[in-house]
């Protein structure tokens, strides 16, 4: 399958200060490695989509960026538990790499999670770090 080129595309903002600090930015869609991704001053947003590794089938015409307010919460990104690598598994509070891969260990060996609790047969996974993760995960496929 041939990949389409597109032009690089740019996006300004007008500032009179450019901001100095690095920051994160959360890459979704047709992405091979979704996930959060540092900037700092000097990238573009077209090198961070690359380096997240852009699908054959993204469609560039229909790329979405929200810049949140200061200080602003939005609900957090699930983590689908049925398809994410140990890596992504792994950013889930009190889950570390080695958990993640017992995660992903059991999937393979199992099939994928029907419930939440599906969780409580892995080990490292207990009662408390379930409750801890329980609203930032999800079973879709």
């Amino acid at each position: 399958m041939k990949l389409r080129q597109h032009q690089p595309w740019e996006i300004a903002i007008s500032q009179s200060t450019i901001p100095e600090h690095a920051g994160q930015i959360y890459v979704d869609g047709a992405i091979a490695c979704p996930g959060f991704y540092t900037f700092n001053q000097g990238d573009t947003l077209e090198s961070i989509v690359l380096a997240a590794g852009v699908s054959p089938d993204a469609d560039w015409n229909r790329v979405k960026l929200y810049i949140p307010r200061t200080g602003e919460v939005r609900q957090a990104q699930k983590v689908n538990i049925n398809l994410a690598e140990a890596w992504l598994i792994s950013a889930l509070p009190g889950i570390g790499l080695e958990t993640a891969q017992a995660i992903v260990d059991y999937r393979n060996q199992h099939g994928p999670f029907h419930r939440v609790e599906d969780l409580l047969r892995v080990r490292g996974i207990g009662k408390t770090t379930l409750n801890r993760i329980r609203g930032l995960v999800t079973l879709e496929e």
